[in-house]
């Protein structure tokens, strides 16, 4: 018996095309969603024409059906509340089996006029937006269901619940989920976010959400110089094209050689970069000296310093208590690296003054540079004449890659 054209579809019932067809509008959507509802939208970390604009709103209605207001104001809201009762999506407090795969329920579930109208500002309200994409949602859906089925026939079915899964595992579960569960840190953001591999490929580089919860506001997501993201390759092809001007990536210091004095823009440099300084002082302070300790300890104290590093420069929110009274034991133990930790405290805590007034910050930092050259801890001396060096630049570019 031989079956209709219809099961066939124009192009027939060659998987590798359909294979190659559903990887491309994956990641356009992909790209939509990272570009546009992320960095642009969202964060405002670039500017996009308005061309660029109007197609990604159109394919984002047409592939997944949502609503830039909702995904934008439910997405502000995560930063705003993160690890918290009122984050709308995180595996801390939902659990990482629910986000991982009832992402798209919390999202929807969590939007409500009241967090439309606090965290939905500066989103389109023309009248496609009114008229279009907000009143027929699942119209898009349908059209690219029968485009589906009309290509590819049978196979066809298959694309079209790859296309509808896309966004809600990967973006919804994965980077909501696993990306506040399980990874690697580079900075000590104050949530449990994790980069959950270097290469951001698969989801245009969301998969760098520790660089991205610790610099919200910046186009750019990768940090290290080996990282990848792809997510800010496509805006700099847009770019090339005079189609996205990137407005934010990251603090930018200047390092001026010779500079020995701690000033206002000394002060502010450091402010800036605070997550990267932390950073530079658990690789250059805390860790060679838990390995100077290690090396001239006996067994019992090897075994008590076995990651010493790594939970002596945590942040404070994701600490165990079993975590807590190992810490308290190489305080009790090791004055050197009790000195570090406290040190390490102190300064975090003259970030808190960031609220002040800018001379009362000059003072506490001038104060814990002062205290950490009397320890006379030759890491912590070196620490600070490197910080002493930092400025802030007289121009910052945002078309460096």
């Amino acid at each position: 018996m031989s079956l209709p054209d219809w099961w066939y579809g124009i192009v027939g019932l060659n998987p590798w095309v359909a294979i190659l067809y559903t990887l491309v509008v994956t990641h356009v959507t992909i790209v939509s969603v990272t570009v546009y509802l992320h960095r642009f939208s969202a964060h405002r970390a670039l500017e996009l024409h308005s061309s660029l604009q109007h197609f990604f709103r159109f394919w984002l209605w047409l592939t997944t059906g949502m609503v830039t207001v909702e995904w934008t104001a439910i997405h502000r809201k995560h930063h705003a509340t993160t690890e918290t009762e009122e984050d709308p999506h995180s595996p801390r407090i939902h659990g990482l089996r629910a986000i991982l795969f009832r992402g798209v329920e919390f999202y929807r579930a969590g939007v409500t006029v009241d967090t439309i109208d606090r965290y939905g500002k500066g989103t389109p309200d023309d009248w496609l937006e009114r008229n279009v994409y907000s009143r027929f949602l699942f119209t898009g859906l349908v059209i690219v269901a029968v485009a589906d089925i009309v290509l590819f026939g049978s196979i066809g079915i298959v694309v079209f619940g790859v296309q509808m899964l896309w966004i809600p595992f990967f973006a919804a579960g994965v980077v909501n989920g696993v990306g506040h569960f399980w990874g690697y840190r580079n900075f000590e953001c104050p949530d449990a976010a994790t980069n959950i591999v270097p290469w951001g490929i698969l989801i245009g580089g969301e998969e760098l959400h520790n660089n991205h919860h610790t610099y919200p506001n910046s186009a750019k997501l990768s940090v290290r110089p080996w990282e990848f993201d792809l997510g800010w390759f496509w805006i700099r092809c847009f770019q090339l094209c005079g189609l996205a001007k990137p407005l934010y990536t990251g603090p930018v210091v200047e390092r001026i050689s010779g500079k020995n004095q701690i000033d206002m823009d000394t002060t502010w440099a450091v402010l800036n970069d605070r997550f990267e300084v932390m950073a530079r002082y658990a690789e250059e302070v805390v860790g060679p000296l838990v390995e100077e300790e290690y090396r001239r300890a006996d067994r019992a104290t090897r075994q008590m310093l076995k990651r010493a590093k790594s939970i002596l420069c945590r942040e404070e929110m994701l600490i165990k208590e079993v975590e807590r009274q190992r810490i308290a034991r190489i305080v009790d133990n090791i004055p050197v690296l009790a000195t570090i930790y406290e040190m390490r405290v102190e300064l975090q805590a003259v970030w808190s003054k960031r609220g002040g007034n800018g001379e009362e910050l000059l003072i506490a930092f001038k104060e814990w540079c002062g205290t950490a050259e009397a320890t006379g801890i030759h890491a912590l001396r070196d620490f600070v004449v490197e910080l002493k060096s930092y400025s802030v630049p007289r121009l910052v570019s945002t078309t460096s890659s």
